[in-house]
């Protein structure tokens, strides 16, 4: 028994493509088919071949089946997950296969994000049954199958996982790496690192080891370097003996060598002071929701380029690996945001939530950790950190990202009281999100100075880390003009942002090293009384057309970029911001 049946584009969010309001704001289950002829030569040498089933993501809650079979089950919206369909499709060549994926969107207080349904008992002012999803972030919960599906094969014995960090002085970078091979223990590896030109710079074997690069080419940040985003390519090999046949399976990894280190005051990429000045996104447009569109990914990227955005923050859960692919080959740096967003209820801080949360950070650093461009990671934004079961969470999230993964610095993003925060104690660089005149003291930009300023001495003082404005912003309406500047208007945006920008330049002297602007373009949201359409807090409009804001915004970033991180990679200069 199946209810109606429409057409849907993969990859899209189902919400926005249909006229039927009831799907727009569904919540639960919903089914996607599709039959596909796999071709044969996949399906006759079955001993030695592995056939995989692999989603880029799909929100929130998944479990697919093929052919009738179910293969994965799968909670969170965000991340890849996949199945080994081999044994299902190889018995039967020429058929078609069937892939049937259930999806529901229903959030709780232990999904990351956390929400929960409220069902309205009152039967003189709702129909019976009758209930919502809250949740408590802005933005909408788009849900769909939101990436890429892919078929794809291996042989039976194929590299499943490689790791790979750097190290790096003047004239030398180490590359270590470690490959991990799954379906025998009797094979050889052979690894070549090619530069751009093609060039074989170091060779190795084995599933672990270090390869030594003579004058190494760094990955440095876009505007920190005349050739950002430099990277090697690892090409893997594999060969193996399995059923009488020798199996190959080789993989190539793009490497950038660069190397990260935090002081009190800097953050240092390379050992060059860098400062972060860029955006928070969102996956959002027009009509596909949150689905992965090439043609907006790129004029995204074009865009911030043109900006003079060296930066962003992944607000607020991954992007899909076709961004983030661009920001390795662009420089733009990453901190890369795991969906911890809106965990604001007491019952969100239990060790159901805890468990899921650990898991969902193995998972992001698996996918994203070969990543030049991923500087630090972020395992939450504005939760309610000043509450008491926050400090064992936080304390726990972060000890379990950084021992997956020791190379980077972790940190959460917080809008909590400095003295109150309880979160704080374990992070390595301090992310402040503020709305000075805008949620406090709306209207009222003379205040911006004082309560700016004092935001960063309390933070400093306490914790002697360096700062990042991890968000800050006011919503204008495109079009909407007024002199002096009020609330909502162009003019206001451009205001505020200045008033900030004043404050940062005083601090970023000492130990702000960073300022991301909230946000890059117009997002959908719930409906609400202070949301017209959603959020109006862009520089740009939900269609990627510039606010007066941008063209501030663009002036400071290259001024900042003249100033500062231009310079060519042999001047050592520590005192940038002096």
């Amino acid at each position: 028994q199946s209810g109606p049946v429409i057409d849907m584009p993969v990859p899209a969010s189902f919400n926005d493509i249909t006229q039927d309001p009831s799907l727009e704001n569904y919540i639960g289950w919903v089914w996607y088919e599709k039959e596909v002829l796999l071709p044969l030569r996949w399906l006759q040498d079955d001993l030695n071949t592995r056939v995989v089933l692999r989603f880029g993501s799909a929100h929130y809650y998944s479990i697919v089946w093929v052919n009738g079979v179910q293969v994965v089950e799968h909670e969170g919206g965000h991340l890849p997950f996949e199945a080994d369909i081999s044994s299902i499709v190889q018995g039967s060549p020429g058929i078609p296969c069937r892939i049937t994926v259930a999806l529901n969107n229903t959030l709780t207080p232990h999904t990351l994000p956390p929400g929960s349904i409220q069902y309205m008992n009152d039967k003189t002012r709702y129909p019976k049954n009758y209930f919502v999803q809250n949740i408590r972030f802005d933005f909408f919960n788009y849900a769909g199958i939101h990436r890429p599906v892919v078929l794809y094969t291996t042989p039976s014995v194929y590299i499943d996982d490689i790791t790979v960090t750097t190290t790096s002085s003047e004239s030398v970078a180490m590359v270590q790496y470690q490959v991990s091979v799954v379906g025998s223990t009797l094979y050889s590896l052979s690894l070549s690192l090619h530069d751009q030109e093609g060039k074989v710079v170091a060779t190795g074997d084995g599933p672990a080891g270090e390869l030594k690069v003579l004058n190494p080419n760094l990955w440095w940040p876009y505007l920190m370097h005349e050739n950002p985003g430099y990277r090697y390519s690892l090409e893997v090999k594999m060969q193996a003996q399995a059923n009488g046949a020798l199996l190959e399976d080789v993989y190539t990894l793009p490497v950038g060598i660069r190397t990260i280190h935090v002081t009190s005051t800097q953050f240092l990429i390379n050992g060059r002071p860098f400062y972060f000045h860029g955006v928070n996104k969102h996956e959002d447009a027009d009509i596909r929701g949150k689905g992965l569109d090439w043609p907006l990914v790129v004029k995204d990227f074009n865009l911030l380029r043109w900006l003079g955005a060296n930066s962003f923050r992944t607000s607020h859960y991954p992007y899909a690996e076709e961004i983030m692919d661009l920001c390795d080959a662009y420089g733009i740096v990453v901190i890369d945001e795991c969906p911890g967003v809106g965990i604001k209820m007491p019952e969100s801080f239990g060790n159901k939530s805890l468990q899921h949360h650990l898991l969902v950070m193995e998972e992001l650093i698996r996918r994203d950790k070969n990543r030049p461009s991923v500087v630090m990671w972020s395992v939450a934004n504005e939760p309610a950190s000043e509450l008491p079961p926050a400090a064992y969470y936080f304390k726990t999230v972060i000890a379990h990202t950084k021992a997956l993964d020791p190379s980077r610095p972790v940190t959460f993003v917080t809008d909590a009281n400095y003295a109150l925060d309880r979160g704080a104690p374990y992070v390595d660089v301090i992310c402040v999100n503020s709305y000075f005149s805008w949620y406090h003291d709306p209207g009222h930009l003379e205040v911006i100075p004082l309560q700016l300023t004092t935001q960063f001495e309390n933070w400093y003082k306490t914790y002697q880390k360096p700062i990042i404005q991890s968000e800050y912003g006011a919503d204008s309406v495109p079009g909407l003009h007024s002199d002096p500047p009020l609330m909502f208007s162009e003019e206001y945006q451009k205001a505020m942002l200045r008033e900030y920008h004043s404050v940062f330049d005083k601090k970023r002297k000492e130990y702000v090293i960073g300022e991301l602007i909230w946000n890059f373009a117009d997002f959908m949201t719930n409906q609400g009384t202070t949301r017209v359409l959603g959020n109006k807090k862009g520089i740009f409009t939900r269609q990627r057309q510039p606010k007066s804001a941008a063209f501030v915004l663009r002036e400071r970033y290259w001024k900042i970029a003249n100033e500062s991180s231009c310079l060519p990679p042999i001047i050592k200069s520590h005192t940038l911001f002096l």
